[in-house]
């Protein structure tokens, strides 16, 4: 239903849009709201930080195939000894005492490589790579909050936007009427109470202007700290807030599990702990190790006083082997952290249910939220402009005596609360269209 305003009332609120144009700081830059996602993706804190644990997680991947690499060593010695040393023998004649000084010199490489552990290697490396890949979902999970916040927010300062330009059509009407009761009161058509009454409430007006002026700056400088203070010093936002009503509860509820980013996280970490399980258990299964080492050692006797020993000697080789280790008993440790690992993997499964079954409750209120206010905005568009020319109706019967100045108050405060009415609707409305794509994940494009 399409209600066509008068010529005169238009003029009103085309003259409040001036006024207002006129509020606004001329050297303002204009903001997107996709400007702002983009500065929040590079700059929030909340997002680094999950970047920086999923790059910690991705260093472990890059690293984690050397479990299948053997470890081999080198090891090198130099030792000088310088002794007091006393001989005794049987024969007396051979006994001897004093110093003896040497040097021994020794290097030696050793491998190690074990090739068989009950496929613990293999649980390792793939519950390194579940973690990583966990990590990555972290930081889209945290990255498609920070959209959420960001939109909420940003549409936050657009409403009370919206909310200081309905102040404003109120204060131009309300001026109107001061004029009208002031022109009464000279041609003795009225009363010095209405004259006061009118600018009463205009003054009440002006300061409500003032208030939500000082709103809209704290809730920019909110906004600018959420990307890191890299908005400009003075901005505007834009005019208007943008509602999709076409969303379907079906159309959000369908693969939640695999579009829900919170929820394939806490799925990867069920299967990590899985994996944990598997790493336990091997722990049970014997090892079988391929050891190799090369070794070399001189030793130069400087002084001896047994004339039984060598002055020089040297010793080089190498060796190879396998080593079969079968754990028998140590003390029940493996037996406690199989079953301390079950619990933990039991743990995730109930973690995961119960993200499940809260993540579908959300979507559903978040649905119901969502619908409603999608359907107060389609009566609150429609209502504001019955508000707009109940009021024009009653500025011109004031002007010509016909109703009171109650009446024509009366019919101003169900406009400021025909508009409170929409603009909330309106925000309400994007919150709720924002709760749901942020559950279906689809804010990350």
């Amino acid at each position: 239903m399409k209600i066509k305003l008068p010529a005169s009332l238009v003029t009103c609120f085309f003259l409040t849009g001036c006024l207002y144009a006129q509020q606004a700081t001329p050297q303002a830059e204009q903001v997107t709201l996709d400007q702002v996602i983009g500065m929040a993706l590079e700059r929030n804190f909340d997002v680094i930080l999950a970047r920086n644990t999923a790059e910690a997680y991705a260093t472990d991947r890059r690293y984690a195939t050397g479990a299948f690499m053997p470890q081999v060593n080198a090891q090198g010695a130099v030792i000088w000894n310088n002794n007091e040393q006393s001989l005794r023998f049987e024969d007396a004649t051979r006994n001897n005492s004093g110093k003896a000084e040497s040097k021994n010199t020794s290097a030696s490489v050793a491998l190690n490589w074990t090739l068989f552990d009950g496929t613990k290697m293999f649980a390792t490396l793939d519950r390194i790579k579940t973690i990583d890949a966990m990590g990555q979902l972290a930081v889209k999970d945290q990255m498609v909050n920070t959209i959420a916040n960001v939109i909420v927010s940003y549409y936050d300062v657009v409403r009370q936007k919206q909310q200081l330009k309905a102040i404003l059509e109120q204060m131009a009407v309300s001026e109107e009427r001061v004029k009208l009761a002031d022109r009464k009161l000279q041609v003795g058509t009225g009363g010095k109470p209405e004259l006061l009454q009118a600018r009463v409430d205009y003054n009440a007006q002006r300061t409500q202007a003032l208030q939500q002026e000082a709103a809209i700056t704290s809730l920019k400088e909110q906004l600018n700290t959420m990307v890191g203070q890299q908005l400009p010093s003075a901005y505007e936002v834009a005019d208007t807030i943008v509602v999709n009503l076409e969303l379907k509860l079906e159309d959000i509820q369908t693969s939640i599990e695999t579009t829900n980013f919170a929820l394939q996280t806490l799925n990867l970490n069920t299967e990590a702990a899985r994996l944990s399980l598997h790493e336990r258990r091997a722990e049970m299964s014997p090892v079988l190790a391929f050891n190799a080492a090369y070794n070399w050692s001189e030793t130069n006797n400087t002084l001896l006083i047994n004339p039984f020993s060598a002055l020089f000697s040297r010793s080089n080789g190498y060796n190879y082997g396998f080593t079969l280790t079968l754990p028998i008993l140590n003390n029940f440790v493996t037996r406690r952290n199989i079953q301390q690992a079950n619990i933990f993997l039991d743990r995730q499964r109930v973690l995961y249910s119960q993200a499940k079954v809260v993540i579908d409750f959300s979507v559903r209120n978040a649905y119901v939220n969502y619908d409603n206010a999608r359907r107060v905005l389609l009566v609150e568009e429609e209502n504001i402009l019955f508000a707009k020319e109940n009021v024009y109706i009653a500025l011109e019967g004031f002007k010509r005596g016909i109703i009171t100045y109650i009446e024509l108050r009366t019919a101003q405060q169900s406009l400021a609360d025909a508009y409170n009415r929409l603009i909330n609707a309106r925000y309400l409305s994007k919150a709720a269209e924002t709760e749901l794509l942020r559950l279906k994940g689809a804010l990350l494009r």
